[in-house]
Formats: C-alpha cells, structure tokens, sequence
C-alpha cells in the first residue's frame, strides 16, 4: 500500500465514490464490523465511551461545540466529530478539544482502507469511520457525533447512541429527506434508541411528531415542558436530572444561542454526567465556533460570519442583526440545493446591499445567474461578481465605518472569506 498524505487521502476519497452523498447504513457498518473484529481486547477495567449523538436541521454545530466546552471544563476526556470543516480536515475529529494530526487520520484510512474490500464508501463515510477508530483507540469518557445528514441513515447512526440530541426541524435537504417536515423530522428522530434518553430542542414540531417520538420508544425530553431557559440578558436553564431539578442561573447569552447551550446542558445531565453552575458558566462563556456569527475585524470594517444556509437559519441571523442598526452588506452563495428565494426573503429586511457569486471549490454550487435572477424577482438589487474573495471587495470598498459586511449562505463561502481574512493576519 503507497505511503500517501492525508491531501492525497482525501484527493483519492473524492474522486473513488459515484456519489457524494448516499444515504444507508449497511456498507458502512459492514465495513465497522470488520474494523471492530481486527480490535486488540480492551482492558476488564476499560469502559466505553458515553455515545452523544446530535442530529437537526440547524444547531448541531453549537450544540456540540458547547458539550465539549462543558465536558472540558468538568475534566471530562471528550471525543468530538463535526462536519464540515473550514480550514482543515483535521477540524472533523477533535480529542481534548484540539484537530487530531494527519497521521493519526491517515492511520485510520489505512485501516478502513485494508479491511472495506470490495465495498465502496463516500468521503463522508470514510470520515466517520476514521472518527470512530480514532475514538475507539484514545477512549474518552465522552464522544460527540454530528450527523452529517438527516440521522435515521446518516452513517452516524450505526452507533447506538447513549444519548441522542435533535437540536431543530426545517425545511432543507430535501431531496434526500423528503418535502415535509413531517418527513424530515421522522428521519432526524431515527437516531434515537428504545429506552435511552432523547432530548428535543424544537418546539414548533410538526403534526404527529410526539406520536412518532413516542413510536421510537425513547425516553423524550421536550424543551419547554421538560427543562426550560429564559434569555436576555443573561438566560437561566431548568433542567432535569436524576438527582431532580437543577437551575443554573446567570448563563451568558452571547455568541452561541442560548438554545443550543441549554440542549448541550439538558444532554449532559441526562447522559448521568456531574455538573456544578459556576464551572459550566465558566465553559458557556468561552465558546465559540468558527463561522456561527463569528465577528472579526478586517480592513476597518466588522465581518460577520455565518453559515446560514437555509431559511430557518438566515431568520436566526436576520434576528440577531436587527437587534443593531447597521448597515449590512451582504456576501452570499449556496450550493445548487438550497432554498436561495427562502433564505433571501428571511434576509431582506436586514440587508441594504447584495454581492453575489457563484462557489468556485464544488460542482453542487449554485450558478450565480440564478442567484442574482432571483435576488431581482424578490424585489432586491444586487451585483454578481466572479468569485466570492472578488464580491468580498466589492463589499469592502463600499462599506463605510459603521457599516458590516455579513457573510453567509454556505460553508464554502464562510470559508473562502475566513481563509482571506487569516492569510493576510498571519502574513501581518
């Protein structure tokens, strides 16, 4: 077997699989088995890890991010894959809240790689597998495990999860999910667990959902009924433990939504683990993640990044924008399957200018004519540039101070404008 990089791994994932995305679970937990058969014994003392697994149309990110905040700070060892990344691969699989290296990646490809066979897997499916080798060999107390999409066939899901988290349910994917949220929500569900706790952050459900819920057999905590939080402008969580309720108070509300940190809270206690107020105010106060309303100053102007890539999520940020009154100038694209009309209508209150271009690193990209046509039939002017890092400075020549560029619309054009701004920093 050639000795290859992780950048020629990854090059050779994305070119082997047909398709990007293929929903199922028996290639891949096929190919688990044969992983976990090779495994050297585990010590009689050795103890798995606790299983979190987050599923939602918006807010698994956050969720997640803010456990392994809380687990850190209590001295909890964590275990953490997300996707997808901005900068980095290594960013998908964290130990100790720190990107594992490209040895240890690529370790675990190898061994994927030796066992699969015949058996074709996606670049996603790959991932997970290395994600859980890796975990399996440094087993910490906890794992945190984002689906990639939908749940009930994610990949994620041939783990069964101790602890199973649905941070939201909208419209999204949903050529693969199907056109409903009722549809949506009875995939997102599908990782929860006969028995084992499964903590709901969506409020708004749609018809039937607690009769599907209850169809699974888990043991559903709903928020608003079974813990709670109140915000602004701190927020308070009432949550439920074995021990009974416990209420954390004087929660800081800024940076990630007070939601997503209530859940990661309610899913901590409920997974049987010890929390003490002080420490997880302390881990609430500090977390951050990379393209969720992160703010940075560039050129003497405030970008706002976020990967709002569906209506749902450009009304979350539309809210948080309108609570300032600035001017916005907006940087925007979305790959070819997204609600571009849906997203610009939760948008257009809060944007005075548009700046638009097509993605350049992924064929699912949305054409930037299209964008732009839209944008117009919604009433809404806006200039189509070539590239994203092109309608960055278009943006940027014409925001005056007081002014904010937001950034937003996908992953790949968070990152392109990330990958701007951190060149020219490190190069300072």
């Amino acid at each position: 077997m050639p000795n290859r990089s992780l950048a020629e791994w990854l090059t050779l994932l994305e070119s082997r699989h047909p398709s990007e995305i293929e929903l199922g679970l028996s290639r891949v937990d096929n190919v688990w088995q044969r992983l976990q058969a090779t495994a050297q014994p585990k010590l009689p003392e050795s103890k798995p890890p606790i299983a979190i697994t987050v599923a939602g149309t918006n807010g698994k990110g956050s969720c997640i991010a803010s456990m392994q905040a809380l687990l850190l700070q209590h001295g909890y060892s964590v275990g953490m894959f997300t996707s997808p990344h901005f900068l980095t691969y290594n960013e998908r699989i964290c130990i100790a809240g720190k990107p594992v290296s490209d040895r240890l990646i690529v370790a675990a490809f190898e061994q994927i790689e030796a066992v699969s066979g015949d058996i074709s897997l996606t670049y996603f499916e790959f991932g997970t597998l290395a994600a859980l080798l890796v975990f399996r060999d440094a087993n910490p107390d906890v794992m945190l495990l984002e689906v990639g999409l939908g749940g009930r066939l994610d990949a994620i899901n041939i783990i069964d999860a101790d602890i199973a988290v649905v941070t939201s349910i909208a419209l999204d994917h949903q050529d693969w999910l199907g056109d409903t949220r009722e549809a949506i929500a009875g995939e997102k569900i599908g990782i929860a667990r006969v028995g084992r706790p499964l903590i709901i952050g969506e409020q708004d459900y749609p018809q039937g959902f607690e009769q599907m819920v209850s169809d699974t057999g888990a043991d559903a905590l709903y928020i608003g009924r079974d813990f709670s939080y109140t915000e602004e402008p701190y927020f308070s969580a009432k949550l439920n433990s074995d021990a009974g309720p416990l209420h954390i108070d004087r929660l800081p509300s800024a940076g990630l939504l007070p939601v997503n940190k209530t859940l990661a809270l309610q899913a901590l206690l409920a997974a049987g683990l010890t929390l003490n107020p002080e420490d997880s105010r302390t881990a609430l106060e500090s977390v951050r993640l990379t393209g969720r309303h992160q703010v940075l100053s560039y050129k003497g102007i405030d970008v706002i990044l976020d990967v709002a890539h569906n209506p749902a999520a450009a009304g979350a940020l539309a809210h948080k924008l309108s609570a300032v009154e600035e001017r916005s100038l907006a940087v925007a694209s979305v790959l070819e399957d997204k609600d571009w009309a849906g997203i610009v209508a939760a948008m257009g209150s809060v944007v005075d200018e548009w700046f638009i271009a097509q993605i350049s690193d992924t064929p699912r990209a949305a054409e930037g004519q299209t964008l732009l046509e839209l944008l117009y039939n919604a009433g809404k002017s806006g200039q189509l540039l070539e590239s994203i890092e092109q309608a960055l400075d278009s943006a940027l020549e014409q925001a005056t101070t007081g002014d904010r560029v937001v950034v937003f619309g996908s992953f790949h054009t968070v990152a392109a404008v990330l990958n701007i701004i951190l060149a020219e920093v490190s190069s300072e």
